[in-house]
């Protein structure tokens, strides 16, 4: 746990208080924590390849929140440069829009980039797979030679989409909901939310 940045020093006899920023060392004071640094300035969280297009946006022209929000609204998701701010920040959701945008333009606003990881945290891109229950072990006259989890994936050939399993999670076929995922579970899989990349 973090150390509170303020306390409240309360005198047990009085009752009188005071706001400092150190701990009161008089015997007859209580300190009580009011706030920590992250309650001050909550870390804005971040997947991995929000983090990487905020770090192209430093580099860019752009200096103001309305020529960086412009350049992300340009983009429009459809070159691909600034896809999942874009995602982020103009997701059609209104209210979730805005909580979004307000939470990047004080980031953007307040960014230091010698404290780059007092102010963002990177999170784990999570997605939903299909997966056996139970680690597979293969059958060496199969001519298998992986073993884990078998996950669902899918395919397509000569436009005929089919399904099958993989021991690699990054071919298995991702899904946004748990609901989508278990879909496709039967009583030998399960649903499981997992990071799409590995840690």
């Amino acid at each position: 746990m973090t150390e509170p940045v303020a306390y409240l020093a309360k005198s047990r006899k009085s009752g009188a208080v005071n706001a400092t920023v150190n701990q009161w060392s008089y015997h007859d004071f209580e300190n009580i924590p009011l706030y920590t640094k992250e309650q001050l300035q909550p870390k804005v969280q971040m997947k991995q390849a929000e983090f990487n297009e905020f770090n192209k946006l430093l580099l860019s022209s752009a200096v103001t929140i309305y020529e960086v929000i412009d350049t992300i609204y340009k983009d429009n998701g459809k070159m691909n440069e600034f896809l999942h701010l874009y995602q982020r920040l103009f997701n059609r959701n209104d209210k979730l829009e805005l909580e979004n945008q307000l939470e990047f333009s004080k980031l953007w606003a307040n960014f230091n980039i010698d404290n780059q990881e007092e102010m963002i945290e990177i999170v784990p891109d999570m997605k939903w797979f299909v997966r056996s229950k139970e680690e597979y072990h293969p059958d060496m006259d199969q001519g298998i030679s992986e073993s884990g989890y078998l996950y669902l994936t899918q395919g397509n050939i000569y436009s005929i989409e089919y399904y099958e399993t993989t021991t690699f999670k990054d071919e298995a076929q991702q899904f946004e909901t748990q609901a989508e995922a278990e879909r496709w579970t039967n009583p030998l899989t399960e649903a499981v939310q997992l990071p799409v990349e590995e840690e």
